[in-house]
């Protein structure tokens, strides 16, 4: 757009209409040459167009055999855009959450179901609450009516995140007492073994009576050289195995 102010008057006083609306048209139409060409990209008088807030939702599951249906049913009627991340709360560094951080505008807003799914502690929780209202992004948590703005809502912001923070630590604890008890009851945590005992013993006595390499044996098996082996080993069986007309002098049990 382009404003133009202009008063020709001879000296008999009259203005010079036609000259003036000329000059006007002259100007607009150089200035639309200008910006078909690409040497206007805006107009110089108006304010840049200001992006349109977003409310994007961050959801965390600890494994990807969890599922995150009870957070997305939730963030999708809020929130334009999702995020989602498979990583532990506890975890160092999560690169969709940080990621997520540095994308925020102002007016933006950060939508999360619960507290402890975007903040690993308390003080975690305060410093990014912190830098989010500095930055002027809006934040807000699905569980809990929660308004950082006031010092009311950061009062209780504050104690909802410390006691988020400890019922982590009660949690973690538990899991630790709960798997040392397993342990002295002897169960066998983790994944169930992949060869049974009985394959195991057989597969060692077929190596003993034939001489046969360990990995020909695991190929048979379709396990890895190093699963037999740790399958040896996990039944108190002597490796590196050898043939029957070794193994009394060595102490190999045939079976």
């Amino acid at each position: 757009m382009v404003f133009v102010q202009a008063v020709a008057i001879r000296e008999s006083g009259n203005p010079v209409k036609k000259e003036l609306r000329n000059t006007r048209s002259r100007q607009t139409r150089a200035a639309t040459k200008c910006a078909q060409n690409g040497l206007i990209e805006r107009d110089g008088f108006r304010s840049p167009r200001m992006p349109k807030p977003r409310r994007i939702g961050y959801i965390r599951v600890s494994t990807a055999s969890q599922l995150t249906d009870r957070q997305v049913m939730q963030l999708e009627a809020e929130c334009v855009e999702l995020r989602v991340e498979f990583i532990s709360g506890a975890a160092v560094e999560r690169p969709v959450f940080d990621t997520l951080m540095q994308e925020l505008r102002a007016q933006d807003t950060l939508v999360v179901v619960d507290l402890d799914r975007a903040f690993r502690s308390s003080i975690d929780a305060m410093l990014t609450a912190d830098d989010l209202r500095r930055r002027k992004v809006h934040f807000r948590i699905l569980s809990m009516p929660i308004d950082t703005t006031t010092a009311e809502g950061e009062l209780f912001y504050t104690m909802v995140a410390a006691f988020a923070n400890f019922e982590r630590q009660i949690i973690s604890r538990r899991t630790k007492e709960g798997l040392e008890a397993a342990r002295k009851r002897g169960v066998r945590l983790g994944r169930p073994p992949h060869l049974s005992p009985e394959i195991v013993h057989d597969a060692y006595s077929w190596m003993c009576a034939e001489d046969l390499p360990c990995r020909y044996v695991a190929a048979l098996l379709s396990v890895s050289r190093l699963t037999l082996q740790r399958a040896f080993h996990r039944e108190k069986l002597t490796y590196p195995v050898l043939s029957t007309t070794t193994s009394h002098d060595v102490g190999c049990d045939p079976f």
